[in-house]
């Protein structure tokens, strides 16, 4: 590594120790040639993940558009934000274990509105709303009719 003081390519590791509940390495290193210390950090390097549209476009995975989506189901229900971090969290996790690069929107929307369902029947309906794209009442109330009858 690099000292940011003198430049010289030559220092030793001191300490190091986890960080960010063990998503990152703390380093702390001391340069040979300066004798000043530093601090690095390392974290392993994550693939980008895209996402599949309907119309098979490809964009990147956005956290804050997903978590827009269930923030806006969500409003004025209640339903803890910590509760709600965690769908986006879930639905993270899952897609790094099922998928390599690519996860189908159909996807994602699917599992948002099965964790919404247990979290907040209401908040469903909304996502299910905006997600399948209801034209009129009647898709309200099949979903509705399909909400009620499932046990609870």
């Amino acid at each position: 590594m690099r000292c940011p003081f003198c430049k010289q390519d030559s220092d030793k590791v001191i300490d190091s120790r986890a960080a960010n509940e063990g998503e990152v390495i703390r380093r702390r290193r001391e340069c040979t040639a300066c004798d000043k210390r530093f601090t690095t950090y390392e974290r392993v390097e994550e693939m980008p993940m895209f996402v599949v549209k309907k119309d098979q476009r490809r964009e990147g995975y956005d956290r804050q558009k997903v978590l827009s989506g269930i923030h806006k189901a969500c409003e004025k229900r209640p339903v803890p934000l910590a509760a709600q971090d965690a769908i986006a969290d879930y639905l993270e996790t899952a897609m790094r274990e099922k998928y390599d690069k690519e996860i189908p929107s159909r996807v994602i929307g699917e599992f948002i509105m099965q964790r919404l369902a247990k979290v907040d029947q209401v908040a469903y309906v909304r996502f299910a709303s905006v997600y399948r794209d209801f034209q009129d009442v009647s898709h309200f109330m099949k979903e509705l009719k399909f909400l009620l009858a499932k046990p609870k």
